[in-house]
């Protein structure tokens, strides 16, 4: 957004309330990160010879953006533009994560389209549970974990319980990589469970060396009453999510060195994959430690160094230098907020005006996934390809058309010397013909998605063909 704003763009820019709050801090730092991204590539291209880069934006871009956000709240209908209505549903993400329902006329016609956004677990622990939507034309539908289901709440935690009883006896650090946003408060609420229970003692200290989290957690607490029923009454009975005991909140550079000083304690730092923050001065400092456990909450992307160290890599570098991976490692997958393969399909399955799902935001692998559960849930699904158009008002017209036609009425449409012929006759007829056109004259599509029509187009005839042969078989045999 920021770069937009760099870019010339001057409207509103429209957020709910704890969004706008949370961007806030989020965009500050990530200018930050974007400056000292830039500064290191124009060392790297000076000795090159080459001109120095800019980065993507900077502070005074943010300061702009920041001012031209607007808060609105869930559930409020707001009109941007004549003919555009807008409303922002909870999408049990993280705090301020929303669907958004879109209302356009066209010409006196009205199309709505939902769009997901990221969506939440539909059984979540943190934010409230995803807002059910019944009615649209259109869905865009996000795919991240559309090929993978996540484990229960209840594993995750007894997971994450049992490591900690481990973690505990080695007498050393538990270093906790994690993204500040969301899955820290996650943590910081898990430990304090941990304390009620006797698993974690209260004499254990608890370091979260974060400054922008320690904002981000602020923000959690001005918003609990947006946060789930088990957080609330967490609240209700006198316990702060977010503060165990023995929390320590670490700001300068300077204190967050001195933990390294320090004998057994908890530490949560970011980034969440280890590629920056100050988590890596922590696992420099510590990871050739055969006492250091590091717990790993979170997914590590190909090429970070979490990913490395969670692969198994002996010695790894950081910060310049060659560290030994000498420290025990604990991977909880479930502490995901994002919704997986079941989640998706339970949302979807809440529209009842059959709308078309165009499926994105995923892998090609997780997108084509989810497209495949939807269709075979008797959902339309597409997955767009980039720059692909669709034009939603015609579409929409002939879908109204075909289902006010009964399926076994439908009039078979037949070209050229096709005509006339018995209906089965007719449409092979013109298949064949179809297939010699394109073979002559090519076809608009990519080789990819053509290759996949077709190989489709071969099976059903298969299909046909063998449910012939299957039907001459019994019928010789009744003879």
């Amino acid at each position: 957004v920021p770069l937009l704003v760099k870019k010339g763009f001057s409207g509103k820019i429209i957020a709910t309330a704890p969004t706008v709050e949370l961007t806030d801090v989020i965009w500050a730092d990530s200018a930050k990160i974007q400056k000292e991204d830039a500064e290191w590539k124009s060392r790297k291209n000076k000795r090159k010879g080459l001109p120095p880069e800019e980065p993507l934006y900077d502070e005074e871009d943010v300061d702009k953006a920041v001012k031209m956000l607007v808060p609105i709240t869930y559930d409020e209908i707001i009109e941007p533009a004549p003919g555009f209505k807008v409303r922002f549903r909870d999408a049990g993400h993280i705090l301020g994560s929303a669907n958004i329902e879109v209302w356009m006329n066209d010409n006196g016609e009205e199309i709505k389209i939902v769009f997901s956004g990221d969506l939440g677990p539909q059984k979540t622990v943190m934010e409230r549970n995803p807002s059910v939507i019944e009615d649209a034309d259109y869905v865009v539908i996000e795919s991240t974990y559309g090929n993978r289901e996540h484990k229960s709440n209840e594993e995750s935690r007894q997971e994450f319980r049992e490591a900690m009883g481990e973690m505990l006896r080695d007498k050393g650090k538990v270093l906790i990589p994690t993204f500040v946003v969301d899955r820290a408060q996650r943590v910081l609420y898990e430990l304090m469970l941990m304390q009620i229970e006797g698993i974690l003692p209260q004499g254990v200290p608890i370091y979260f060396d974060s400054p922008m989290g320690e904002k981000a957690t602020s923000v959690y607490r001005k918003y609990t009453s947006l946060l789930s029923s088990e957080i609330q009454s967490q609240i209700r009975n006198g316990n702060d999510p977010f503060s165990p005991e023995n929390l320590n909140i670490v700001s300068g550079v300077e204190e967050s060195k001195k933990i390294n000083e320090i004998g057994q304690a908890v530490v949560l730092a970011g980034s969440g994959m280890c590629n920056g923050g100050r988590i890596v001065h922590h696992l420099k400092n510590n990871l050739f430690k055969p006492e250091t456990d590091v717990v790993f909450v979170g997914y590590q992307a190909r090429g970070t160094l979490g990913r490395r160290i969670v692969e198994g890599e002996k010695v790894v570098r950081i910060a310049g230098e060659e560290v030994a991976v000498k420290a025990k490692l604990y991977t909880i997958n479930g502490f995901s907020a994002h919704a997986d393969r079941r989640d998706l399909l339970v949302w979807a399955k809440n529209f009842q005006t059959e709308p078309t799902f165009f499926v994105t935001h995923g892998e090609k692998e997780s997108s084509k996934a989810l497209a495949s559960i939807l269709k075979e849930n008797g959902m339309r699904s597409v997955v767009p390809s980039v720059g692909s158009e669709f034009d939603l008002v015609s579409a929409r017209e002939e879908q109204k058309a075909e289902e006010a036609v009964p399926a076994e009425k439908t009039p078979v449409a037949v070209t050229g010397p096709c005509r006339g012929l018995k209906p089965v006759e007719a449409v092979l007829c013109d298949i064949v013909s179809l297939a010699a056109d394109l073979r002559e004259d090519g076809f608009d599509l990519s080789e990819e998605e053509a290759m996949s029509l077709a190989t489709s187009a071969r099976t059903l005839l298969k299909t046909i063909g063998g449910s012939k042969k299957s039907g001459e078989k019994v019928s010789s045999g009744a003879r």
